[in-house]
Formats: C-alpha cells, sequence, structure tokens
C-alpha cells in the first residue's frame, strides 16, 4: 500500500470526510532537504469533515497530524493541510 492510500485510509476512518484529496508533491521537491528518494517524502492534504466543526484552524492540523499517526515527521518529511467544514 502507497503512503498516500494509507493516509486516504486513516483519515476516511477518523473523520470521515465529505471530500478528500491526497496530493503527491515529492516530485517537486526532488533533491531537497527532506527527499529520500522514495517518491512518497512531501504531500499535501486537502480534507472537508464537519468533524472541524467545533475547532480552529490550528486543532484542525493538529488532528489531521495525530489521525495520520508515524506517518508525518518519521515516514514522510512534509504534509501541508488544507482543513475544512463543508458549506452549509
Amino acid at each position: 500500500m502507497s503512503v498516500a492510500d494509507e493516509m486516504h485510509a486513516l483519515l476516511t476512518e477518523a473523520f470521515a470526510p465529505t471530500r478528500l484529496a491526497i496530493i503527491n508533491d515529492s516530485a517537486k521537491h526532488s533533491g531537497h532537504m527532506g527527499d529520500d528518494g522514495s517518491g512518497e517524502s512531501h504531500f499535501t492534504v486537502e480534507i472537508e469533515a464537519a468533524a472541524f466543526a467545533p475547532m480552529n484552524r490550528l486543532a484542525r492540523q493538529r488532528a489531521v497530524i495525530a489521525a495520520l499517526g508515524d506517518i508525518v515527521g518519521q515516514r514522510v518529511h512534509a504534509v501541508a493541510i488544507k482543513a475544512s467544514v463543508p458549506e452549509a
């Protein structure tokens, strides 16, 4: 299972998002710090879920990082997070 697929499964289980995109940005960072040559070192997560409604921006990012477990910081160098609430 790819890291992106694992991230998708973890975030789906944790938040039941209405929209979720895992974008692999690793090619943009080839040769940069944190590039381990795996092609899975840098990601953008765009997630929309009702579970984020009571949270501010920082709390949403922390919740996403917590749901990803050891992926962030150990298996992936960087994750940009765009977490939002579905529009009513």
